[in-house]
């Protein structure tokens, strides 16, 4: 059962990645569009910066999922140095529920939120500004994924507890 909760953790954190990648790309273009328009053609856009800040916007959300999986936004260097190696586990467990605390206000306001400004418009496009705002609740529930399968593999003793340091050790 923990291996294919495993599984699915490690297709949902890559299509995370993955969106987070397509995101970006299509952000930096629009930006780049945009100046383009704006100060080469003397004719701004008026749709590519809306784009382009919704997608960043998605971008990040989305990449809270990789982020959180490799520990890389839980790390607190100085708590691993001062607690003995055995202990390092209910470290772990602090920051993972920590975490998923936060996770779940994000997904709960979240989605509140989208559900909130559905009927709004997004300037110069026509379409509902929740697609920008379903981009909390969608990332954190992705992350909140990982966190619990990075919490998992370490107490199962898959991987090891704390910050990965170059060179693979801990």
């Amino acid at each position: 059962m923990l291996q294919l909760f495993f599984s699915v953790e490690r297709q949902t954190t890559r299509l995370a990645l993955l969106g987070a990648v397509v995101m970006l790309a299509v952000s930096v273009t629009l930006g780049f569009y945009q100046v383009l328009t704006r100060f080469v053609f003397d004719a701004p856009s008026t749709w590519s910066e809306v784009i382009s800040r919704s997608t960043m916007i998605w971008c990040v959300f989305l990449g809270s999922a990789p982020g959180f999986r490799g520990g890389f936004m839980m790390s607190v260097e100085v708590i691993y140095k001062l607690v003995p190696g055995r202990r390092l586990v209910w470290v772990e467990l602090f920051i993972a529920s920590a975490c998923a605390l936060v996770l779940l206000v994000l997904i709960y306001f979240g989605i509140a939120m989208t559900v909130r400004v559905q009927s709004q418009m997004l300037s110069g496009l026509g379409i509902s500004i929740a697609w920008a705002y379903a981009a909390m609740p969608v990332g954190a529930g992705f992350a909140l994924i990982a966190v619990f399968a990075r919490l998992a593999s370490q107490i199962r003793g898959l991987e090891p507890i704390g910050p990965v340091r170059e060179g693979g050790q801990t």
